[in-house]
């Protein structure tokens, strides 16, 4: 059996916590109908006997309190949500604990943005983690040492799972389940809870957002020029000779600030552009794709549904309103 920790951080969502007891509960049920003893031993663990959250409108009784709990094997961090800085320091009484605990072989299950107190434990130094896409900028300044992945849902690293996206965490509980117990309970979990199990990628729901608080002026105005002419044919030749700067030079020096070639960004802002009008307009799609100055159709699908997982006529399918 598994001793299954679920931590109830300071300024964790309580949908979070309660979510992840309720799934690791019913794989119990699940075992119990097909004839055998339960897998995990499910507890809230905190640092005191009960915790308050959303400014005391919710309080939750824990079962045990982690000096209590001398050996666990999974620990759950729930998604936090307010003031990450601040959760991270209101959270530090977890930390010694944490690091101890993983360092004698608990595996650690990290919702959504709760890797920003991970992070700030060292655990994911020179790690994997999947970054919410409209955190990533804000994780990236905080934590340059943890490799984002901000395209996949899901990242599994010397038994650290993080996750991206709000309720993705949905995702990575049945991952979890099919690494301990098989493809069997994970998809008998997804049926009776209805969660998608095949979604892999934060792709088709991100926002491009591009990183600006880097103080590099010039690349900052580049980034203007890129986002206020989405419609322009815009090259990376003719926003060198704007600027009066050699390609290759600006190139290395905008790759470094935004995490984007100047191509990848001007390419992304089109997407976004596009989107828009996918979402909302009624032109049809060569249209669309006309307006943001592309004259090779198929070129644009291509580079639309690398960043997207979904080509244009899926994406207004999935997205109109």
């Amino acid at each position: 059996m598994k001793h299954v920790s679920i931590l109830p951080l300071y300024d964790a969502t309580l949908t979070s916590i309660d979510s992840s007891y309720q799934l690791f509960s019913r794989v119990n049920d699940f075992m119990k109908y097909q004839g055998k003893p339960p897998f995990y031993k499910i507890e809230v663990t905190g640092l005191t006997k009960s915790t308050k959250f959303s400014n005391g409108l919710y309080k939750i009784s824990t079962q045990m309190t982690v000096n209590q709990i001398k050996k666990t094997d999974v620990i759950v961090l729930p998604l936090l949500c307010g003031n990450f800085k601040k959760a991270i320091q209101e959270n530090k009484k977890y930390t010694d604990w944490l690091i101890a605990q993983y360092h004698s072989g608990a595996e650690i299950v990290c919702l959504c943005v709760g890797s920003f107190y991970l992070a700030s434990t060292g655990l994911l130094n020179n790690k994997k983690c999947a970054v919410h896409w409209a955190a990533k900028n804000e994780f990236k300044e905080m934590f340059p040492n943890v490799k984002i992945i901000d395209d996949s849902i899901i990242t599994d690293e010397r038994g650290i799972y993080t996750c991206g996206g709000g309720y993705s965490y949905l995702n990575l509980l049945l991952y979890i389940f099919e690494k301990h117990l098989g493809r069997e309970i994970s998809v008998l979990a997804s049926k009776m809870f209805e969660i998608d199990i095949e979604r892999k990628s934060q792709n088709p729901y991100a926002i491009f957002i591009g990183q600006k608080k880097h103080g590099d002026e010039l690349v900052l105005k580049a980034q203007e020029l890129i986002e206020n002419n989405p419609t322009e044919t815009l090259t990376v030749d003719s926003i060198c000779e704007k600027f009066n700067v050699g390609r290759r030079t600006f190139e290395r020096r905008f790759k470094k600030h935004t995490g984007n070639s100047i191509l990848e960004y001007i390419q992304r802002v089109k997407v976004e552009f596009a989107k828009k009008y996918l979402e909302t307009g009624r032109k049809t799609v060569n249209e669309i794709i006309y307006e943001t100055g592309y004259n090779d159709i198929d070129a644009f699908r291509k580079i639309f549904k690398r960043i997207t997982d979904l080509s244009p006529i899926d994406y207004r399918k999935k997205y109109s309103v």
